[in-house]
Order: structure tokens, then sequence, then C-alpha cells
């Protein structure tokens, strides 16, 4: 390993201590840009023989030189020092090792300022599209749990006390609607990852002959940054990963949430695959949800990072500044997070068994059709207020009375409105209150088939 010289030595007399080179370094972070690092370098070097800056021969020791550090560090042949600093320095060692003092042209016109705004914008375009995909995996799983469960009933809630009965594939699909947002924000946001920086050099450009457009285009970069300054000095784009994996995380979470509960023995809803459970060291009977609480408590770190790059970012003046290093760690994480998390949340979704009958069962036993009960009054011409006040004095003296709408008589309904009949029990029965919640975007039966089918044709 050749020790590169400091390429801001000559200012300095002294030489930092080790512990100090540690602290500044970032080889331990930054390390994961290496293949973004060379595909970078490879595109500046043709453009630098493009544009006659560099000899084609040149061009071609270097351009060899970096496919084969390349294939050394996917080999692990190679090691990365904090002498070096950083992932540009360290490659830049590795390819003069290779092919001698000629890989110092490599860096004729950039400066690693540019360089490395240009490695972490692959990285997040890489990320993000990754992320889209299993996005949308994960979609395609709450559209099938969905199709199996239009006619599955369950309370649907409001702080948490029963509010209404509703379909079970209803409540999926308004998760699917979530998650088509958060898909949305990460394809809406690559438009502002999608812009190279390569060629901005410090902070001012180059007095070099350069062609942006030539190695953005070697990228696959849809643009190029139209001011030097702001290319070296934007962290938007990460801090916009960083919000959509906030929201992305805090609707996993609250899938989670739910989920925890539903395992419980007070709800027994659903049941997990043993893949996404675990048990307890003394309690021989336990099955825990592990994986939903781990997306539920990985949630704070993602946030966490976005909190931190914002503070970091909040009082940087223009070009770059050292600060700008703690970039990396935040997005590195937060996309390694919220990878895993949709894999785990995709196969744990798709593997739950649903307790159909116990989620029916727990809509017989509650006031959940007083809405119902009150609606039917108001078709039959009673005000809805006037209707509310009746149904919810109903509500009372069945709870003194240990009983449920229900089990009131069809005389005592009549005593109430003399056109209320029969017809009404069948009214408060939850299946058919769901079923006929014909209101689009409602939880009717034939209103969740219809969300279902327009989200197969989205996907």
């Amino acid at each position: 390993m050749i020790m590169m010289k400091k390429l801001w030595g000559g200012r300095f007399d002294g030489k930092n201590e080790h512990w100090i080179d540690e602290f500044g370094a970032s080889i331990q972070v930054d390390q994961k840009l290496a293949d973004q690092d060379i595909a970078g370098s490879l595109a500046h070097v043709k453009m630098l023989g493009e544009t006659r800056i560099l000899t084609a021969d040149e061009v071609n020791q270097i351009t060899t030189g970096l496919k084969q550090v390349q294939e050394k560090i996917h080999q692990g042949l190679l090691e990365f020092t904090v002498e070096n600093e950083d992932i540009h320095l360290n490659i830049e060692s590795f390819l003069t090792e290779e092919i001698g003092p000629v890989a110092g042209k490599l860096h004729t016109a950039r400066s690693r300022n540019d360089q490395v705004a240009t490695d972490i914008h692959l990285y997040v375009k890489d990320a993000t599209h990754e992320v889209i995909n299993l996005i949308n995996q994960f979609r395609k799983v709450l559209i099938n749990q969905a199709q199996n469960n239009v006619e599955t009933i369950l309370p649907g809630y409001t702080h948490l006390q029963h509010a209404q009965p509703i379909s079970f594939g209803h409540h999926l699909m308004a998760y699917y609607q979530m998650l088509k947002r958060d898909e949305e924000r990460f394809t809406e946001s690559l438009k502002r990852v999608d812009i190279s920086p390569l060629g901005s050099a410090a902070l001012a450009g180059t007095t070099f002959p350069i062609n942006r457009q030539l190695t953005a285009s070697e990228l696959d970069f849809a643009e190029v940054y139209p001011n030097s300054l702001d290319a070296v000095s934007d962290r938007d784009f990460i801090l916009e990963f960083l919000s959509n994996s906030s929201l992305l995380m805090m609707h996993l979470s609250r899938f989670c949430e739910e989920i925890i509960l539903w395992c419980s023995h007070e709800f027994k809803f659903v049941e997990l695959s043993d893949t996404y459970s675990t048990g307890s060291s003394i309690m021989p009977q336990k099955k825990n949800p592990d994986m939903a609480e781990l997306i539920r408590g990985k949630t704070g770190r993602v946030y966490g990072n976005l909190m931190q790059l914002l503070t970091t970012m909040k009082g940087l003046p223009l070009a770059y500044n050292k600060d700008m290093q703690e970039d990396k760690h935040s997005v590195f994480d937060s996309a390694d997070t919220i990878t895993h998390c949709l894999k785990v949340m995709s196969g744990m979704i798709e593997t739950m068994t649903v307790n159909h009958e116990n989620m029916a069962q727990s809509t017989k036993k509650d006031f959940s059709n007083a809405t119902e009960l009150a609606d039917y009054l108001a078709n039959l011409g009673t005000p809805f207020r006037e209707a509310h006040e009746i149904v919810g004095k109903l509500v009372l003296e069945c709870i003194h009375n240990g009983t449920y709408l229900q089990d009131i008589a069809l005389s005592d309904y009549q005593a109430i409105n003399p056109h209320i009949t029969a017809e009404v029990y069948d009214k408060l029965d939850s299946y058919h209150a769901v079923k006929n919640r014909h209101s689009f975007g409602g939880t009717g039966f034939n209103q969740v088939q219809h969300q279902i089918d327009i989200a197969k044709q989205e996907l």
C-alpha cells in the first residue's frame, strides 16, 4: 500500500499523529462508495481523453488500472487505510501501485469535492431505485392479502375503540395507499438526484477544456448542475431521501403497531409465521412478534439520521465544509435499514395467518353497529341528530343491561318508530353493515374490490 502524500501537504510543516488521522478520516464509512468512485473516475478519464487533456495512452493505462483495482477490491485483496483518509485517496494509491506515477494525472480538472458529490449522487440514485422496487413488491403483497380478505370483517377503530365494522381488505388497502404515496415521493425525488456535479472541481470550475455533458452521459445522469458552488455543497437530495425514508418508516411502524396488537391474546386476529417470530428464554409459551417490534424500533434511528444531517447542514456557508463528511453514515444507514425493513414486511404480511372468525366475532359483541342503526332511523325520516341521540340512549341502556343493540326486541324498536321492521336486524349485522357501504372509497365489498382492481392495474 502506497501512502499518498497529503494532497494539501505542501502548505504544512508538521505531520498529524495517527489518532488525528483516524479522527479526520472517512474511509471507515465511505469505502462503501468504491464502485461509485471508480465509475466516476472511469467517466472522468474518458472525458480527459476525448478533450485531449490526456493522451490516448495515458487514458488506456488509467482505465485498465482502475478496472484492475476494482477487481481486487471485489476480491478483498486490498486494504483501506486511514492514512489515505478517504475512498478517493485510497483508490488513487491502489491505482498508483498498479500503473505508477501516471495515476496522478487522473485528478486533472477534478477535486475531491465534486468527486464525493458525484459518488453520493450515484449511490442515492441506485438506493432510490432499489427502494422503489421493494415498495412495489410490498404493494403486491398487500394487494394479494386484500384480495383474499375482501369479505373478512373486523372492527374499525378510532381512539383504539371499536368504531364501525370494516373489511380487512379495506384496512390493508389503506396501507397500500400509503405505500403508493411513498413510491411516488421516491420516484419524484429522482429528478433531483439524477444530476451530475462532476466537473465543478473544488467550487469554481476549472480552466481545463472539460466536457461535463460527456461525463454526465457516461454516468447516465439526466443533466448537470448549472452552478459549481451549488454542485459541491448541495445535500438536499440526501435530505430528501432521508425525509422520504422517514415517512416510509412511519407507515411501516404504524402497520407494525397494529400487527403487534393483533397477535396478542386479547385480539388473536392474526398469527405470524415462525420465521418472523421469536420465543422467550424463560416462558415456554411465548411467540413474540419481534420483527414487527424491531421495525417499529428502527423507525427512530431513521428519524435520527434525518435530524442529524439537517442539523449538520443548517449553518454551513458555501461551498464545501468538512462537516459534510458526516452525510454518508446517515444515508448509508437509512438505506440499509429501509431496504431490510421492506423485505421483512413483505415476507411477514405474505405469510401471516388471518383468523377470520376471531375478527368477525369481535364485531358481534360490541356497539360498532350503532351508526348503522342511526342511519336506518334517518332513512325512515328521523333527523340524524335526533337519531344519534336515540341510539346513544339505547346503547347506554344496553350497557346497563349487559345486552347489545341486536338483542333489543322488535316491539321495543317499534315503540321508537312504528315503521321499523325486522329488517333492522339485517342492518345491525356487521357483515351486511360492511357490504352495504357503497360510497366511493368506502369499505363496501364492491368498493374494496374496485380499489384492488385499480391497484393491480397500477402495478
